[in-house]
């Protein structure tokens, strides 16, 4: 099916976005469809990614003709359940290839976050049609980076910005809550509809739903040998940012019925004893897939990511203990801020987050991964280090551009024979 004229309504640069569209064409071939042994099940999300910028663009257009709000955000600490509960729409934008990065260094530093960058390069040099379809943005104050970026990203499209506190005290959830409740009267207002209580708990099962899916996925990576590759679940965890969360839901908990099976059979996509790695850190923004890669064809297997698009997105569910619509923006709040966010100062949680998952997930190694110039997590790379005692820890530094590939690999294959 052609998309072109679609993609001419949105103004896409269609001679850069078919260049695009080739490069990842040929990437995903190279990265993904190369494994071995890969479960049937990953053929539906091999389609969402072949048709990346069609069908679920397409559905978003239809969406929009039927006057629903579609609305792009950065980051898991925008709480999605009121996008949905007044029945809008809700995808993630935030882009993990070096694409119009000329263009963003025009209005950005240098020497910022490639995250950052990339979300501006794809904006700026058109070729992103989940941007250019969003009503509007919302960001939020997790960096400096970012909340400065956002004041110029607004100047191309229009950015609501969420402020995100810095503790986890009383006065920071009070802070908190009454930014939830600001965000559900802007959502009420560019929608025209208003938000019920009945509508509030539809939005949150539905989202729960989706966490619940994820996390018995990533429940089944305990087996060994683990019945599916690290890439394969970083893969899933992306496209949970922007497909249809009811269908997606169900295609990862078919995907879960067959992986059951396969670990019943002793089935896994490596050897028994192959050595097992906790990824830590930064988020990995389609179609960053580097350190998954390096990691998985050097001989070992990433069995979990401490990481947004990972547990840190699924690990807590909300909770809806509320009577009425308020307890429940409450209740909400409450989830979100349990999010352990390196911008967080104490923020020991995260720390005892990754030991638990070293344990239960059988880890013989941890990586720290941390995009350049995204301070809060190189920084606490140092606490992760002085606490983390049961197994050696390596720190990776890197961007989006594939020049340091073989060095990263050097690194990563020493890395694994300290393990062996």
């Amino acid at each position: 099916m052609s998309y072109e004229k679609m993609w001419q309504e949105l103004g896409i640069n269609l001679e850069a976005h078919d260049n695009l569209l080739h490069v990842l064409e040929g990437f995903y071939e190279n990265i993904y469809l190369s494994q071995k042994n890969r479960p049937e099940g990953m053929e539906y999300f091999d389609k969402v990614v072949s048709c990346i910028h069609g069908a679920r663009i397409q559905e978003l257009f239809k969406a929009k003709k039927e006057n629903r709000l579609v609305l792009g955000t950065f980051c898991v600490f925008v709480p999605e359940e009121i996008v949905w509960a007044a029945n809008g729409i809700c995808v993630g934008l935030c882009a993990g290839a070096e694409i119009g990065f000329e263009l963003a260094e025009e209005v950005l530093p240098r020497n910022i976050c490639p995250l950052i960058k990339a979300f501006f390069g794809f904006k700026l040099s058109k070729v992103c049609p989940f941007v250019e379809i969003c009503d509007f943005v919302v960001g939020e104050t997790t960096c400096d980076g970012k909340k400065k970026a956002y004041e110029i990203f607004n100047e191309y499209k229009e950015t609501y910005v969420m402020h995100v506190p810095q503790k986890k005290d009383k006065a920071s959830f009070d802070l908190w809550k009454n930014e939830v409740i600001n965000f559900k009267s802007e959502i009420e207002s560019r929608t025209g509809n208003k938000i019920s209580q009945d509508d509030l708990l539809k939005a949150i099962e539905l989202i729960n739903k989706r966490r619940e899916a994820l996390k018995r996925l990533n429940s089944l990576r305990k087996a060994d040998p683990p019945p599916i590759s690290g890439l394969d679940v970083l893969l899933i965890n992306q496209i949970s940012f922007y497909d249809d969360p009811e269908r997606f839901t169900a295609k990862v908990n078919e995907l879960c019925d067959e992986l059951e099976e396969r670990i019943k059979r002793k089935e896994g996509v490596c050897p028994p004893g192959t050595p097992r790695i906790i990824v830590s850190g930064c988020p990995m923004a389609i179609p960053n897939w580097k350190l998954h890669y390096l990691v998985e064809t050097s001989g070992a297997i990433i069995v979990g990511e401490e990481s947004c698009v990972g547990t840190r997105n699924i690990r807590n569910l909300v909770e809806p203990k509320g009577s009425n619509v308020e307890d429940l923006l409450e209740d909400i709040a409450s989830r979100y801020l349990k999010i352990d966010c390196a911008i967080f100062t104490p923020n020991a949680e995260r720390i005892e987050n990754i030991k638990s998952m070293i344990d239960e997930f059988s880890a013989h190694g941890l990586i720290n991964y941390s995009l350049k110039f995204c301070d809060p997590y190189t920084t606490e790379v140092y606490k992760v280090n002085k606490t983390i005692d049961k197994v050696p820890t390596l720190n990776i530094e890197t961007d989006y551009s594939q020049e340091d590939i073989e060095q990263l690999r050097t690194r990563i294959e020493a890395f694994l024979e300290i393990l062996k």
